[in-house]
């Protein structure tokens, strides 16, 4: 795999820490890099992953980041971009993940478990709400859910692409660059 995440995937202010166990193990499986904005409902010191027994942890490309401009500054650095492309997942989004072309190395940002992303940040990029397609009337998905089924509706569109293939074992990998 690259040494370049497949995606960066940005947690703001996450609550859960189970949410963030199983985004993180995700993360590990998909080849993306994680990013946490503080502040967090729980701690990721070692002894406190040990605890929660997350022995994949040590694998996981995570970033913490004190505040929303830090952590775009950071990705933006990252990406080589002066701003860096992201796609903001939130269920007061109209545009449904299956009508845009997610990019390998774009960042997907999810708000907390209990209030999604604030306002000032889905004003701040108007174009680039998103939604996971649901039934009328259902308010929202478990975020480690929402974060992994976008995730694999990227690595989807990657692979037909052709920027990503599967082997016979139904592993993949990134295509590689001349």
């Amino acid at each position: 795999m690259s040494s370049d995440p497949n995606f960066h995937i940005v947690l703001h202010q996450p609550e859960i820490p189970n949410n963030t166990g199983n985004i993180g193990r995700t993360c590990v499986a998909t080849g993306c890099a994680l990013h946490l904005i503080h502040p967090l409902g729980f701690d990721t010191d070692e002894k406190a992953c040990r605890r929660a027994g997350l022995d994949y942890w040590p694998r996981l490309s995570v970033h913490e980041h004190d505040d929303w401009d830090a952590c775009v500054h950071s990705l933006a650095s990252l990406q080589q971009r002066e701003t860096p492309r992201l796609w903001l997942l939130s269920t007061r989004a109209t545009r449904s993940i299956w009508d845009v072309d997610l990019q390998l190395g774009d960042t997907l940002v999810f708000g907390r478990e209990t209030t999604g992303l604030p306002s000032e940040i889905l004003d701040r990029y108007p174009q680039h709400g998103l939604r996971l397609p649901m039934v009328p009337g259902e308010r929202s998905l478990n975020q480690a859910v929402s974060v992994c089924a976008t995730i694999y509706e990227g690595l989807r569109q990657a692979a037909c692409r052709g920027d990503i293939q599967l082997d016979g074992a139904g592993c993949f990998t990134r295509r590689s660059l001349p």
